[in-house]
């Protein structure tokens, strides 16, 4: 796998960060437009936007406009094919079972370094976030650190000495301060394709990808149903900090009319 672009990506787990805080003043503009497709921003207060991006725990990429429900959604729906709102062991390995085929391009049975090349690149770039026409030291925020919160041992990420806790309701997603594909997904794997390649040959088979399946199915079903729920999920980072960022803009809606009101100058009598 190849190194990550981790200038872009600490600054997409700040932001994140800043929106589970409630803080619209800490976001920062990076780069030349947003994070991966769907970025955009907001020009009148230079703040990017976090792209509608979902990424399946097999690695295929889910995207839908701003202010559209987060694709988790479709995903979920598109896996679960006999529709009861139960996602099972079965139904979770035909799914990844048929994104190996997408990927596998030359249907040989494997997916080779050209292939994985492929997916990184065109596929999910989100993963690998890209860093052309940045200057030197852009989208590297020297203030982020790292600690473990004294509590629960979770991990939290520091901005100018102010801990922050990073995703507490992500209950899959492990010890680890999220990267690539983990900022996007159920679970904390930077690269969840090449993560199927249990063996380190460059070659994965199908066996492998859907014995990757399993564990990662055994890994959400914190329960032992042996089927997963949509309410079951836990929250990716990217969708936590879309959900508190629109919590946030209705918020100031609601208390406008309020502002202009006390505004008003107070009638002659």
């Amino acid at each position: 796998m190849r190194p990550l672009a981790l200038p872009l990506l600490a600054s997409l787990l700040l932001l994140a960060a800043c929106a589970g805080d409630g803080d619209p003043t800490q976001y920062r503009e990076v780069g030349h437009g947003g994070f991966g497709r769907g970025g955009g921003g907001d020009p009148a207060t230079r703040r990017p936007g976090l792209p509608n991006t979902f990424i399946s725990p097999e690695g295929k990429p889910y995207r839908a406009p701003p202010g559209q429900p987060y694709p988790v959604v479709t995903w979920f729906a598109s896996a679960d094919t006999d529709h009861d709102g139960k996602l099972t062991l079965t139904e979770f390995r035909k799914d990844a079972e048929a994104f190996f085929t997408e990927l596998d391009a030359n249907h040989d049975g494997i997916i080779d370094g050209f292939e994985l090349q492929a997916y990184e690149q065109k596929v999910a770039p989100e993963i690998l976030p890209r860093v052309e026409g940045l200057a030197a030291g852009e989208g590297m925020d020297l203030s982020l650190g790292r600690s473990q919160d004294r509590g629960g041992g979770q991990p939290v990420i520091g901005s100018n000495g102010a801990a922050r806790r990073a995703g507490a309701s992500r209950q899959a997603a492990g010890d680890r301060i999220p990267q690539g594909a983990g900022l996007f997904s159920l679970l904390n794997e930077p690269e969840p394709v090449a993560a199927a390649d249990a063996s380190f040959d460059g070659k994965i088979t199908l066996k492998a990808f859907i014995a990757a399946a399993d564990r990662r199915f055994a890994a959400l079903d914190t329960k032992n149903q042996g089927y997963l729920t949509l309410a079951d999920l836990p929250k990716t980072p990217v969708q936590d900090a879309l959900e508190r960022e629109a919590e946030r803009r209705a918020k100031a809606a609601r208390s406008k009319p309020a502002v202009q009101a006390s505004a008003q100058p107070a009638p002659h009598r």
